[in-house]
């Protein structure tokens, strides 16, 4: 079962789109601060990094970020897959907000506003893109202050990015062995009807998606918690896999210990741990604050649970069952590219 598991695991689309990033990642090796970095697939992710030690901006984490001040100016970006934006195109503007806004949060910071790119095939074709993002920019409070809109283009096409700020980071490079993993997602929602979406955000109260994400700067600003990310078009199996890449280190995951939804229609094990949850982060937590963690994210009604750990083996493994089988050898095939310089 477990063999079978990996198999599927390995073979998805929201993985192996991870793949794509090594492009840039050649391009971009050794400088640091060039340019942004999208870890690919789906709805879109990642962008940049923590201060590497020369100064340079390192990259491969959910934002980049860039030293300011007495904390951290963050900047992100998120591209829409296609078949989203042509099948549910309100709802694909709604996440284009929702996932930036997420990226900012996972990295311990809060946003401040974003900016859109849109193109259109008509005036028509916009609009339902215009009410999701204007929806999701009510929903979480944050403006949206400027961008780009054509209704003339041969095809439709969404980006967003966004800008924060973070007194403390949490970041993809700080995952040491010996870590807690913490999976922390919000199971008040339901299953996207074609795409493998979580959708825990449309229709609920503003004042409690904000509080919910302001768990993750409280965290990183009480020092329980400097390693993680948000859980992205990867979902917790992909996600897990570009954090061990950028801290250059292994893990066992429970996958049976992952929260999960339990009702006759939610989703199978393999394609939940593959979904994207709109309120979703795998954290990598010292195991003297998993505690004080988990009971942050149950005040808050968040489902949370230590689902693994972390080793040096840069290799990551599944277990369930007393079973144990590997879903990924990151010194022999790399995903992204973007390594820990220290484990290349």
């Amino acid at each position: 079962m477990l063999a079978d598991l990996a198999a599927e695991l390995r073979g998805a689309l929201g993985i192996l789109a991870k793949r794509d990033v090594q492009v840039p990642a050649r391009f971009l090796a050794g400088k640091g601060g060039a340019g942004g970095l999208s870890s690919a697939g789906g709805l879109g992710s990642a962008g940049g990094a923590e201060r590497a030690a020369d100064g340079r901006v390192a990259l491969g984490d959910d934002c980049a970020a860039i030293p300011d001040g007495d904390g951290y100016l963050l900047l992100a970006a998120e591209g829409i897959w296609p078949a989203f934006l042509e099948g549910d195109p309100r709802f694909a503007g709604y996440s284009a907000i929702m996932v930036n806004i997420s990226d900012i949060h996972a990295m311990g910071g809060r946003p401040i506003a974003v900016v859109d790119v849109v193109w259109g095939t008509s005036a028509g074709a916009l609009e339902p893109v215009w009410e999701g993002m204007v929806a999701a920019s009510r929903a979480y409070g944050v403006p949206i202050v400027g961008g780009h809109t054509s209704a003339r283009s041969p095809y439709n096409a969404l980006a967003v990015a966004i800008a924060g700020r973070a007194r403390r980071l949490i970041t993809s490079f700080a995952a040491r062995p010996g870590d807690v993993l913490v999976a922390a997602i919000d199971l008040r929602g339901e299953m996207h009807a074609e795409h493998p979406f979580w959708n825990a955000s449309t229709g609920v109260d503003p004042a409690r998606l904000r509080g919910d994400l302001e768990i993750l700067p409280a965290l990183a600003e009480a020092g329980l918690c400097d390693a993680g990310k948000d859980i992205s078009m990867g979902g917790v199996a992909g996600t897990l896999l570009m954090l061990l890449e950028t801290s250059g280190v292994g893990a066992v995951l429970d996958v049976e210990a992952v929260p999960r939804p339990s009702g006759a229609r939610d989703p199978s094990l393999a394609r939940w741990l593959l979904a994207f949850p709109s309120y979703g982060f795998l954290l990598s937590v010292r195991p003297e604050a998993a505690g004080e963690v988990l009971a942050a994210f149950a005040r808050r009604g968040i489902a949370s649970a230590a689902v693994g750990s972390v080793d040096g083996s840069r290799r990551l493994a599944l277990e369930a069952g007393g079973e144990r089988q590997t879903l990924w050898d990151l010194a022999a095939e790399p995903l992204t590219g973007l390594a820990h310089e220290g484990a290349r």
